[in-house]
């Protein structure tokens, strides 16, 4: 779904919009224990770009220590931090910095930085808006780290061999129609929506791969016009995505973040459009009309 580096560049601008902050910079993690500075927002120099932070060293190699956010009123005087970067922060003119990072399934992905030129200490609202900022793109990365994977399984079919059409032809495809279900599930819960309609597009490729007589080996699916048939809402597809895999309404629900009442009355009006009767015949009318794989 790509690299951190670019979610870090989306939370800078966001953190530099709501705060008002008149610096806000970050990065994501470059190596082992250390960070690249390559997103800023408000500068005046090129002093920090680029700067790799070691873990323990500085505010923000503190905050990757830590595991939470720091902060300074006075940089250059600060007695709880070392002192390693302050040539470049010093040229730049931050006096009051937060630090706070970014940890993705209890790994520091990287660090996100605000700053006034001015030795004042940073407000409560301040603060809270950063740390909400950040766990923001931890969510987003989490999603993203957990569609990769969903799309990774995809490239490791179990063994078999044979007749193409025999159990594992079969197994591989409800392993597809499972990852579509979780990318479609996934997808509502990541804020940026460069990232969820990336989701959105993998899912739709997945749906309408059916429709190629080779199925997922076969040639290139086209994915820049919507697949033909019934205009289904996009909760719709994803109640019946999992209606598909053998969920219950209740799991349906549980997975979609829904109510179940919400779930049915979405499974209604997907039947409805559908022109079908029963459970098993919205699904097979979705697959037919490339809406589901």
């Amino acid at each position: 779904m790509g690299d951190d580096a670019g979610a870090v560049r989306s939370a800078v601008l966001s953190l530099h919009r709501t705060t008002g902050l008149p610096v806000v910079f970050g990065g994501a993690l470059a190596g082992q224990e250390r960070l690249r500075i390559t997103e800023m927002v408000g500068n005046t120099t090129d002093s920090l770009s680029g700067l790799v932070v070691r873990q323990g060293s500085g505010l923000g190699g503190k905050a990757m220590a830590l595991g939470r956010p720091v902060w300074v009123s006075d940089y250059p005087h600060a007695a709880t931090i070392s002192h390693d970067y302050d040539a470049p922060v010093s040229r730049e003119g931050l006096l009051s910095v937060v630090a706070v990072p970014v940890v993705v399934r209890r790994r520091v992905r990287g660090v996100l930085y605000g700053a006034l030129r001015e030795p004042l200490s940073l407000a409560d609202r301040v603060i809270a808006t950063a740390v909400e900022t950040v766990r923001d793109l931890e969510q987003d990365l989490a999603v993203r780290d957990e569609a990769d994977e969903a799309l990774a399984r995809l490239q490791h079919p179990g063994a078999g061999g044979g007749d193409p059409s025999g159990a594992a032809s079969a197994a591989r495809w409800e392993e597809v129609r499972a990852v579509h279900a979780e990318l479609r599930g996934l997808a509502e819960q990541v804020a940026d929506p460069e990232v969820k309609a990336r989701l959105l597009q993998a899912s739709t490729r997945l749906a309408i791969a059916n429709q190629d007589d080779d199925g997922m080996e076969g040639r290139p699916v086209r994915c820049d016009v919507p697949p033909p048939g019934p205009a289904l809402s996009p909760r719709e597809v994803d109640v019946l995505s999992y209606v598909a895999i053998g969920c219950t309404n209740a799991e349906a629900a549980q997975r979609l973040g829904l109510l179940p009442e919400t779930v049915k009355s979405y499974l209604r009006s997907a039947m409805r459009k559908l022109g079908s009767h029963t459970r098993l015949e919205a699904v097979t009318a979705a697959r037919r009309a490339g809406l589901l794989p």
